[in-house]
């Protein structure tokens, strides 16, 4: 068994990274392959406007908010998701999440630790 608190997992700035914009990014990969066969599980952090662009992951995608307002959006619907919410992303969508204009956002992402992701602009 291992406790990983989230204060020990650094914060690593992914603003400039090709899928964001708007905003402020970091990531902290908590549990990823060099831990897990089976998961990939990250938390993200978004400035408020902070978005990333529509894409796809080969497994399926869970994010789990932890603090703030976001949106979760599809090619024909978009969600407002807050603390407490759980998104289930079925692996091929086209989706995009991020923060609304007037809050913070952080969720956990959770995949497969080979999962790709395919981004479109």
């Amino acid at each position: 068994m291992e406790v990983i608190k989230n204060d020990s997992v650094a914060k690593i700035d992914a603003t400039n990274a090709p899928l964001f914009y708007g905003g402020e990014v970091s990531r902290q990969p908590i549990v990823g392959a060099e831990r897990s066969t089976y998961y990939n599980f990250s938390q993200v952090n978004f400035a408020a406007g902070a978005k990333n662009k529509f894409h796809t992951h080969t497994s399926d995608q869970i994010l789990y908010v932890t603090k703030g307002t976001g949106i979760v959006a599809n090619e024909s619907e978009e969600i407002e998701i807050s603390e407490g919410d759980t998104a289930f992303i079925p692996s091929g969508e086209k989706h995009w999440h991020g923060a609304t204009d007037r809050s913070a956002f952080s969720h956990i992402s959770l995949t497969h630790p080979d999962s790709k992701t395919e981004q479109f602009d």
